[in-house]
């Protein structure tokens, strides 16, 4: 079933790519896949490292110019969180980040029914609204298992 969905995912990001002219190449194809499947916003060494067998002539900036390409176009949001490597995101809907202030791990978290916090911004400030995004903070279950132990 999830298969299903991250298939669905990157056909949708496909398709955005070639509607805004961008040439879809193998690495690109593997990078955004990689992203899709990954739940766990990698940086782009990680990727790197996770393709480099697939793609020997692949350097680390490649993946970066890629990632660099697909945050114009939307399909990817670069998450600069603490330390000095970004981690990159697929941008799904509406989903948000629950953060570990021990570890730094990040975990998503799905919660639709806050699309309604842009209407009401919108109409109390009559702003036009193109996203939001919310972090929640705490410390994760391995975490406070350690500190308990």
């Amino acid at each position: 079933m999830a298969m299903d969905h991250d298939h669905g995912q990157l056909k949708e990001a496909l398709e955005t790519l070639k509607e805004t002219g961008v040439r879809i190449t193998p690495q690109r194809h593997a990078i955004l896949e990689y992203l899709i499947n990954s739940m766990s916003h990698p940086t782009a060494d990680e990727i790197y490292k996770s393709l480099e067998g697939k793609f020997p002539n692949m350097s680390v900036a490649t993946v970066y110019n890629n990632l660099r390409v697909f945050r114009e176009v939307g399909l990817v949001k670069e998450l600069p969180y603490g330390d000095s490597s970004s981690r990159f995101d697929f941008v799904t809907s509406h989903h948000y980040h629950v953060i570990c202030e021990k570890c730094g791990k990040i975990v998503d978290f799905h919660y639709p029914g806050l699309d309604e916090v842009e209407q009401l911004a919108s109409h109390v400030t009559g702003f036009k609204v193109s996203h939001h995004r919310m972090e929640i903070y705490g410390t994760c279950s391995d975490c406070s298992f350690k500190e308990a132990h």
